[in-house]
């Protein structure tokens, strides 16, 4: 936030905008300095006057969830993008620019007070939805009491069960009181799909309503069909309200062999790689590659291993801490990675502006994970596995099939913990079923994983740290980890509360170091997504305040 707290207590009257929207990214997408972004200069093109052509994304995990306001994966977001509209959304400067609102509410334009508790929100007029029917602040409300519906499936609540006294003033306004001052909240809605009243408030349960798996949005295009296992296909809405889109049809290939992936974009099957991207160890030889134009850019997604810390073992600092000293991040960074990714010690990325980088730096020192051990009673056995009270250490580690990136890091972890007593076993599923209830319900034992912890740019990490959002024990959220702190909740409040940026940045470095030191999770390296595009194709934009480099699709086109 760039404006500063006044005498009274209160967030001073300069603009809101950016409550926590995280500004300081407009800083650049350097990766730390470490590593720049790369993408071969195109000449500037003007979009073609009607929708033209079509644009095959290939995608290694298949979208399943097509009701944007339920638990679903990076790839489900990256067709929501294309068929639903936030009131307003995040560019790549960390920007907020207005879609469904007709402007970003602010203290200057009334549309916040100055204490951040009453929000009034101006609609478009035009926006319609695919089937005709208008939008108006009637699925504003609708989405926000399903969203708050106990009785709902929700991807998350934090941020939303805040809000009180919902009004409806016109079919263009919509007003509503913040029951505590919540500043993330500007960056939480860029990221939350409006849905349609008309059409859901009909079904008799919204968790099962056939809209689910035939969506009707009011984004720039419409569902076309599914055909599962395969692809899905997208058409043109020629009554988007915004610019675009300039593409008839958007086609998601789902080829869940990465090899197979790239393969299909270097022949020209796929005309743009991304969600997932080029693996590692193509990159080189994709750079080299006439027709295409290779896109090295940083993401907001950390590698690391979730741990289940009600698991046996897992609930006990000292082997947390020994699995972590064990593992060489060097090795899996240079050797599998060819030494893209970022290290990292935070579960936000380098570029927000509320990253610590003082953080303690990861070391690999098996004697020292040995010692631990050691000293905290987990006695090697016959057969070299510790066990402490009757708990053995061992526990399997689940990632997606497919990956085989991720599957030789398994490989290294397993050589890696065995070397201090800890027993690795690899059990791996497709996507659809590891991302469920497995993953939902905290059901795995250690899962390798690359998250987005942001809420949109904003450092909130209320969803994934809280002890009110474990979802195993009732609480909605992405807390599946089954993390619990009381100084980490405090904190979390505290955060969410202010409105100045410096203080919010010295409360979420005391949260990244709280965390680091209780290794919630074991933090690999901030990822860096390589990803490929036909040359001709324009209008692409990396953006690190999305999940998916999709977000923009509407503005996508090919060069005549």
């Amino acid at each position: 936030m760039t404006g500063t707290h006044s005498g009274s207590g209160h967030p001073s009257r300069r603009k809101l905008v950016m409550l926590g929207a995280g500004a300081a990214l407009a800083q650049g997408l350097g990766v730390g300095g470490a590593m720049p972004v790369f993408a071969q200069a195109r000449a500037p093109a003007i979009p073609p006057d009607k929708p033209r052509g079509q644009v095959v994304a290939g995608i290694s995990q298949e979208p399943t969830v097509f009701n944007p306001l339920m638990p679903g994966s990076e790839v489900d977001q990256g067709v929501w993008w294309q068929i639903f509209s936030p009131l307003w959304h995040i560019d790549p400067q960390g920007r907020l620019v207005p879609d469904l609102a007709r402007e970003i509410p602010t203290v200057e334009n009334g549309g916040l007070s100055a204490d951040g508790l009453t929000w009034k929100i101006k609609l478009r007029t035009d926006a319609k939805w695919h089937d005709g029917t208008p939008f108006t602040a009637d699925d504003v409300k609708y989405t926000l009491d399903l969203i708050n519906n106990p009785a709902f499936r929700v991807r998350n609540r934090v941020g939303h069960g805040l809000v009180k006294e919902i009004k409806v003033v016109a079919a263009d306004e919509i007003h509503w009181h913040m029951e505590s001052a919540y500043s993330p909240y500007l960056s939480i809605l860029a990221l939350t799909f409006i849905v349609p009243k008309h059409i859901l408030e009909k079904a008799q349960d919204p968790n099962s309503a056939p809209f689910n798996t035939a969506p009707v949005g009011t984004g720039p295009f419409r569902w076309g069909e599914r055909v599962s296992g395969d692809h899905i296909q997208l058409r043109a809405n020629p009554a988007y309200h915004g610019p675009g889109p300039h593409l008839e049809r958007v086609v998601f290939k789902y080829i869940p062999d990465l090899t197979v992936l790239y393969t299909q974009f270097r022949t020209g099957q796929v005309d743009y790689l991304g969600l997932g991207g080029i693996s590692a160890h193509f990159v080189k030889e994709a750079r080299a590659l006439r027709g295409r134009t290779i896109s090295l850019s940083p993401s907001a997604f950390v590698e690391h291993i979730a741990l289940n810390l009600e698991y046996g073992p897992f609930a006990d600092r000292a082997v947390r801490e020994a699995l972590y000293l064990a593992m060489n991040k060097t090795a899996r960074i240079d050797q599998l990675y060819y030494g893209l990714p970022v290290p990292t010690e935070s579960f936000l990325p380098q570029q927000s502006w509320a990253y610590d980088g003082g953080l303690p730096v990861h070391r690999h020192d098996p004697a020292r994970a040995n010692a631990i051990l050691d000293a905290a009673g987990w006695v090697r056995g016959s057969n070299g596995i510790r066990e402490k009270g009757g708990i053995k250490l061992e526990f399997s580690n689940s990632t997606t099939v497919g990956n085989p990136g991720r599957e030789q890091s398994q490989q290294l972890l397993m050589q890696d913990w065995r070397a201090v007593g800890a027993a690795m076993r690899i059990s791996n599923m497709p996507a659809a079923v590891i991302w469920g209830e497995f993953w939902q319900k905290s059901k795995y034992q250690s899962v390798m994983v690359g998250s987005n912890f942001m809420q949109g740019s904003d450092p909130d990490v209320s969803p994934r740290f809280s002890s009110k959002a474990i979802p195993a024990k009732g609480g909605s959220g992405l807390n599946t980890a089954q993390y619990q702190n009381a100084e980490v909740d405090r904190l979390l409040a505290e955060g969410a509360a202010q409105f100045d940026q410096a203080a919010r940045k010295a409360t979420y470095g005391l949260l990244q170091r709280i965390i680091r030191d209780d290794l919630a999770l074991l933090p690999i390296y901030q990822t860096v997504m390589a990803e490929g595009l036909k040359d001709g194709l324009q209008g692409f934009a990396p953006n690190i305040n999305c999940s998916s480099n999709c977000w923009n699709m509407r503005s996508w086109f090919w060069a005549s």
